[in-house]
């Protein structure tokens, strides 16, 4: 049984969908895990990770979209406001979505569709770093 862990750091310019399923999968290949599971953690309140479409862009803008009509920046419903009209809004897009994905590795790499890529959700508009624990186990 191999164990393999690596903090990933992310460089967000503001809100919008990160891919890092590239960054996911070059570290996983050097880990020696052939079939197994890889965890993602994002160790932070106001982002988050999801498994989405990878071709069409339009996908990642109608998510915002979604999430925008659903938790509109600057609502007066919200008392937290202390670092922004979006940092309540930012909280709940977190708690909605996930800060956590669980991914099959088969074969020393991803399991993932055709269509598919791993994504940082950033949900502030200033620029952040954000850190993402990877933690593979398996053989």
């Amino acid at each position: 049984m191999n164990i393999a862990r690596h903090e990933l750091q992310i460089n967000c310019r503001g809100r919008g969908c990160y891919n890092i399923t590239h960054d996911v999968s070059a570290w996983l290949a050097t880990t020696g895990v052939r079939d197994g599971l890889l965890n993602l953690f994002v160790r932070h309140t106001s982002c988050s990770l999801m498994v989405q479409e990878n071709a069409d862009p339009d996908v990642l803008a109608d998510m915002e979209r979604f999430l925008s009509r659903l938790v509109p920046d600057g609502d007066p419903a919200f008392l937290h406001r202390s670092e922004g009209a979006d940092d309540m809004p930012a909280h709940i897009r977190m708690a909605l979505t996930q800060v956590s994905l669980t991914l099959p590795i088969a074969s020393g790499r991803l399991a993932l569709g055709v269509w598919q890529g791993v994504y940082l959700y950033e949900h502030r508009y200033e620029p952040m770093l954000r850190r993402v624990w990877l933690q593979a186990i398996g053989q």
